[in-house]
């Protein structure tokens, strides 16, 4: 490279690379690992520093010694500034690579999705790597994965217009009072009357209203005991909602950004969030919990999966520490992980859990059982307490790696086709 002159990088990989905009006035263009305004001292031939003699041969010997020490600490400071400046310019490499591949992956998805059929099998192998962030991919992927978008691009717009309709109605029908829903209706039934015969007007006639529709009626069929049902559900998930992450502005209440999400991406999330949890719903019935379909048999899945591919440690934890799946799994199983890892974390395993050819009950146990068998050492060195509260505020890992022992699973187990 010329002195004073700089390679010029695009704007989006140039600021990638560490350190490389200062380069050259570091170094003056000469290649020099010092930094600017640093010197050393000048070692003269005969061992001494710059500007001293030496008087006696004591003297000589102890400035020999200083010498050596001098020398042996620029020598390592001049190792570990090679160091540095080499791990720089080795993590800005790996940088760049992290985001060509990342561009080169949104390339393929937006491709895929812009063609007049989805290849759902192509997305799905694409998806389980992990979607890039921004753009709207994931949302978009996610929607053709669960089914809610169709494959063909030209039904897009007609089934999200229709689908936003059905649960605009069925929130009007499930929240509106029924005294507004008998208002309607009878403006309604007015509006048709009126129009089939403007000539004549007459006064309204009086609606009786049964017991069963009295607000004060306590009985279960009455349409204002439902009516109060539907709204503390309502309440409930509102709350729920708030408290999801409250330190993120998406889910802060009423903020004008959260507010924003709750138009037609509200619509969206309703009608994905039912395709998800269709299969699953056998989990929250208590009745059916001791039945082949419900929680406590899939937490004895989790078991088997476990002890097929670690036998050791499954042993540890049913009998020696003596803790149950039930004790930790049940969440992790029945919130789909989602309290167990921070929110980018998350959309990283959904990414794999949607994208499963099996199903995504099938992936889960596999994390699930992956996430036993990352803390093994832990887990076989720990008592009844320990392991609970280890497995119960599971510690930081990184997510690929987890995802890549869960795939490597033992392929015996991979014919689980399970209940979600």
């Amino acid at each position: 490279m010329l002195k004073g002159k700089k390679l010029k990088l695009p704007d989006r990989l140039g600021s990638l690379v560490v350190g490389f905009d200062d380069k050259d006035e570091d170094s003056g263009g000469s290649g020099s690992v010092f930094e600017s305004g640093e010197e050393l001292e000048i070692i003269q031939p005969n061992g001494f520093g710059s500007g001293r003699e030496s008087e006696t041969d004591d003297d000589g010997e102890i400035e020999e010694d200083a010498m050596v020490k001098r020398k042996v600490k620029v020598d390592g400071e001049l190792e570990q500034k090679g160091r540095q400046r080499h791990e720089k310019d080795g993590s800005g490499h790996v940088l760049v690579m992290k985001i060509i591949q990342t561009d080169e992956k949104r390339s393929d998805i937006e491709y895929e999705i812009s063609q007049k059929e989805v290849n759902l099998e192509k997305l799905q192998r694409i998806a389980s790597t992990g979607l890039p962030d921004g753009g709207g991919l994931r949302a978009t992927v996610w929607k053709l994965l669960l089914g809610y978008l169709p494959p063909s691009r030209d039904l897009w717009e007609k089934e999200l217009t229709g689908n936003r309709q059905k649960y605009s109605k069925l929130k009007e029908e499930l929240l509106l009072t029924p005294s507004e829903l008998a208002r309607i209706k009878e403006e309604a039934l007015h509006s048709t009357e009126h129009n089939a015969d403007s000539d004549t007007d007459g006064p309204l006639t009086r609606q009786k209203i049964s017991h069963e529709d009295h607000p004060l009626s306590l009985g279960k069929s009455s349409v204002w005991h439902q009516y109060f049902e539907h709204t503390e559900i309502a309440e409930q998930i509102d709350r729920d909602l708030q408290r999801t992450h409250p330190e993120m502005k998406f889910f802060s209440g009423e903020s004008s950004f959260s507010r924003k999400h709750r138009s037609n991406a509200e619509a969206d999330s309703f009608s994905c969030f039912v395709r998800l949890m269709s299969d699953s719903v056998d989990h929250f019935c208590q009745q059916l919990d001791n039945s082949s379909v419900g929680i406590l048999s899939t937490l004895s899945r989790l078991a088997e999966l476990l002890k097929a591919n670690d036998e050791e440690l499954w042993r540890h934890l049913e009998f020696t520490s003596k803790v149950k799946p039930q004790y930790y799994a049940f969440r992790w199983i029945t919130l789909l992980l989602t309290q167990e890892f921070n929110l980018q974390s998350i959309l990283r395993i959904w990414d794999s859990l949607l994208s499963n050819p099996f199903g995504v009950q099938d992936m889960l146990l596999r994390v699930c059982c992956a996430m036993l068998l990352c803390v093994k050492s832990r887990l076989l060195s720990g008592d009844f307490a320990a392991n609970l509260k280890l497995l119960q505020h599971y510690p930081d890992i990184n997510t690929e790696h987890l995802l890549q022992v869960a795939r490597d699973l033992s392929p015996d187990t991979s014919s689980y086709r399970l209940s979600l």
